[in-house]
């Protein structure tokens, strides 16, 4: 799988266990959303204010978020026997912190967070978006189903602040 995982954040709040799973949620979602391993994928881990910049350069939106996604070749899901081939899915930055803080209010563990920003980017590489209610209602059920089975439990509930 052509996927890489890059942690620059200065906080220890990430484990090396957490950025195992992330892998393991990536390798699932690929399987699901019918992508090939030679489909890329990046995932950074930034601090608040690197996220707050990238937010504020890229959303024209001010202080730090916990997601963003950045769609390289404009990739669909694929279908069962039809998968994605090749191409960059793209990149998506987490922001552990502000992960942190959505997850204690939420009463879930980081790792739990961290999986459900993953999935969460990873859908809007996909073309996802959740501006209007009836593409939302999509991309959250959706999010909310992967997210069950690979946990093999009741998935995180999203915070209301998902806008990447």
């Amino acid at each position: 799988m052509s996927f890489s995982i890059t942690d620059e954040s200065s906080h220890e709040l990430v484990t090396p266990e957490d950025l195992a799973e992330l892998t393991d949620l990536a390798a699932f979602l690929y399987g699901h959303l019918h992508l090939r391993p030679e489909v890329e994928l990046a995932v950074t881990l930034v601090d608040e204010r690197q996220m707050e910049q990238l937010h504020l350069d890229w959303m024209d939106l001010p202080g730090s978020t916990d997601v963003m996604s950045f769609p390289m070749d404009e990739l669909s899901p694929g279908l069962p026997g039809r998968p994605v081939e090749a191409g960059t899915l793209g990149d998506i930055v987490l922001c552990p912190a502000v992960g942190a803080s959505q997850a204690e209010a939420h009463g879930h563990s980081l790792a739990d967070e961290l999986c459900l920003l993953t999935a969460h980017g990873v859908l809007h590489l996909l073309g996802y978006d959740h501006g209007e209610e009836a593409s939302r209602e999509e991309m959250f059920r959706l999010q909310r189903l992967l997210l069950e089975e690979y946990l093999g439990r009741d998935a995180p509930a999203p915070t209301e602040s998902d806008h990447a």
